[in-house]
């Protein structure tokens, strides 16, 4: 198999019990094909409603929801309200219908959703329908983190997937020859950058007046503090949100490596007590038969004694 369709399959089983069948896995082709297997070992442990949205696009549930992203994005650009609303209110059916069948499907495995991961899940499908590479992403069944639209910024799929190369429309979103994930995310962003702003329209010239009304004394207002810039804050929030996003995923990394460190370890326990049982086992074996041998040369030292007293009665 292919490594896309290895994480396919260990994306449906459950967090808690990823590493273990993970583990598992890795074992079962070592021998066959140790690239694969490595590449196996290193699959990210999937995020609870990543893991969600894996089971659903497993069932083929969200192709209706990503399906409705270019018609809002298409009536977005004609600017057409009416449509916007009757689009956002199917969306918002949708993806709750969708929301709830995945605490089903999650129920079912035997792990309840709590809320918070219950509102990534549905953050991650209205996600899918702003931006055409998040809906591939979504559909793909690959996903190990969840995702969220910020407003018109291109959806982050940085270490979103457990191999984008497996999902090039995720990147590019054409045929084009893939490049990477985060290149592909820069250069979108570039291109929105480089567009000229629009030039502001001159403010029109105040008509004199021949007799100044005096002006109404305002209020004193109290210092409300130095002014911040609005679009200075989002790009803050967005690089605090992708730094903790970084540790988020050192974290679970590191938590991966630890865990297939201690089954490693107990594996070693496991081999040692199999060998020491072993050598129990033959000490065992060896005192038998030490003492069946010790029984033979008791007897054998009787019958000698007896055979010697016989010659000795024969011989007077």
């Amino acid at each position: 198999m292919e490594f896309a369709d290895e994480a396919r399959e260990l994306l449906l089983v459950a967090p808690a019990d990823f590493v273990r069948q993970r583990t598992a896995r890795q074992r079962a082709v070592r021998k066959d094909d140790r690239a694969l297997a490595t590449r196996i070992g290193g699959l990210r442990k999937p995020a609870p409603a990543a893991w969600v949205v894996d089971l659903l696009a497993h069932e083929g549930a969200l192709d209706e929801a990503v399906d409705l992203g270019p018609a809002i994005r298409q009536a977005q650009a004609d600017a057409d309200p009416d449509e916007i609303r009757r689009l956002r209110r199917q969306r918002s059916d949708v993806v709750a219908a969708l929301a709830q069948a995945g605490a089903g499907l999650a129920s079912d495995a035997g792990h309840p959703l709590t809320s918070a991961v219950l509102d990534q899940v549905r953050a991650t499908i209205e996600a899918a329908t702003a931006d055409e590479h998040a809906g591939a992403a979504v559909r793909s069944g690959l996903l190990v983190r969840p995702l969220e639209s910020a407003g018109f910024d291109d959806v982050d799929l940085d270490g979103a997937l457990a191999d984008p190369d497996a999902v090039p429309d995720a990147w590019s979103g054409t045929d084009a020859k893939p490049i990477p994930i985060t290149s592909a995310r820069r250069s979108r962003k570039g291109s929105r950058a480089s567009r000229p702003e629009p030039e502001p329209e001159p403010e029109p010239e105040p008509e004199p007046q021949s007799e100044p009304e005096p002006e109404p004394q305002a209020e004193p207002q109290a210092e409300s503090g130095p002014r911040t810039d609005p679009a200075a804050e989002r790009r803050a929030a967005r690089e605090a949100e992708a730094t903790a996003r970084a540790e988020s995923r050192d974290a679970d990394a590191a938590l991966d490596a630890r865990e297939q460190e201690l089954e490693a370890a107990e594996d070693r326990r496991a081999e040692l007590e199999r060998q020491l049982a072993d050598a129990t086992a033959e000490v065992e074996r060896a005192e038998r038969a030490r003492d069946e041998a010790a029984d033979a040369s008791d007897r054998a030292r009787d019958l000698l004694r007896a055979a010697q007293h016989h010659r000795r009665d024969v011989g007077r």
